[in-house]
């Protein structure tokens, strides 16, 4: 393995001279492993992960990235580490392996989570995987019957729910997965997400923390005043909790045109924002618009694919993302 590491770090070489930042997305890390969805990892996982990019790479705040991506004097292999949603372990497993590693990142909250709450999402997820029920009857819903005899079943379930949700109107989307909640008989965790002290806890530490709407809705599926008071109030909750401007923002599900539109770019630049992220693959250069960098998740689990994968993205640019 550490030959493949070796070839793959020279891989790198043949984009040393070009200014390009790749920007990384994380969502949960979780303690022990648990196998349950590609976007989530381990402390382990995440450990080694962060040592790789450290050893091969030049880890910058994205702040500052930022700034040197738009004087086009980025440093050769430039990446920044960004955490969506806002997730409690972010705070008590995350930070504790980047401090130790004196590794930067910027955590994009959505505010309405804070304190006890729990994203949609989370909440099919909790309410499927944790229901002592064997089948959940959802057909007056319009919505199949849900078998949950195995961990099969129930990965199957969890897939199925969200893929027939995530695209529901905003109000549609809440009944719907309220009345999942409800017939799984599942008690909701209160500490899934963060707490007001813990984005303090981020930011006294020295890492950045950006907004990421209050409710996380996608913002093509709302209408632009709620979108906009989405955005701004959230921009205004966090400046209250740490203190200081907060002037980085990340869409939700954040994928071009699908989730967001050109009316949310331009409610960036009116509500004071520097830059905001999507969830396009690829990596920013110069010519990158600022309200629309992309980003990409590093789901591999194994530290050579892990670095492939680094490689390959440092190819990929978004020009229909150009400004």
């Amino acid at each position: 393995m550490r030959r493949s590491l070796q070839w793959v770090a020279q891989g790198l070489s043949q984009f040393a001279s070009q200014k390009r930042l790749a920007i990384l997305i994380y969502h949960r890390v979780l303690a022990e492993p648990t196998g349950r969805g590609a976007s989530i990892i381990d402390a382990s996982t995440f450990r080694w992960q962060m040592d790789l990019i450290r050893e091969h790479f030049n880890v910058l705040p994205f702040s500052e990235a930022l700034e040197l991506l738009q004087n086009n004097s980025l440093p050769p292999r430039a990446v920044a580490v960004t955490f969506d949603d806002g997730y409690a372990d972010n705070a008590t497993v995350a930070l504790p392996i980047l401090q130790e590693l004196q590794i930067p990142a910027t955590f994009f909250i959505a505010t309405g989570f804070l304190d006890g709450g729990c994203m949609w999402n989370d909440q099919v997820s909790e309410s499927i995987y944790h229901t002592d029920q064997r089948d959940i009857s959802l057909t007056d819903l319009r919505l199949q019957n849900l078998s949950l005899h195995s961990m099969a079943d129930r990965d199957q379930a969890t897939h199925y729910l969200l893929k027939q949700l995530k695209y529901r109107s905003f109000e549609q989307r809440q009944q719907l997965v309220a009345e999942v909640v409800k017939r799984s008989g599942v008690s909701l965790p209160k500490d899934l997400m963060m707490t007001s002290s813990q984005v303090k806890q981020l930011h006294q530490a020295g890492m950045e923390v950006g907004a990421h709407t209050c409710n996380h809705p996608i913002l093509q599926k709302v209408n632009k005043q709620q979108a906009e008071k989405e955005i701004a109030d959230s921009k205004q909750q966090l400046e209250a909790i740490i203190g200081e401007p907060v002037t980085l923002f990340a869409y939700p599900n954040g994928r071009p045109k699908q989730d967001y539109g050109i009316d949310h770019v331009k409610m960036m630049r009116r509500l004071g924002f520097k830059a905001a992220v999507t969830t396009a693959w690829g990596v920013a250069t110069a010519h990158s618009d600022i309200y629309q960098l992309p980003r990409f998740m590093p789901w591999d689990k194994q530290p050579d694919k892990f670095m492939a994968r680094l490689v390959f993205q440092y190819r990929r640019t978004h020009p229909e993302l150009a400004a």
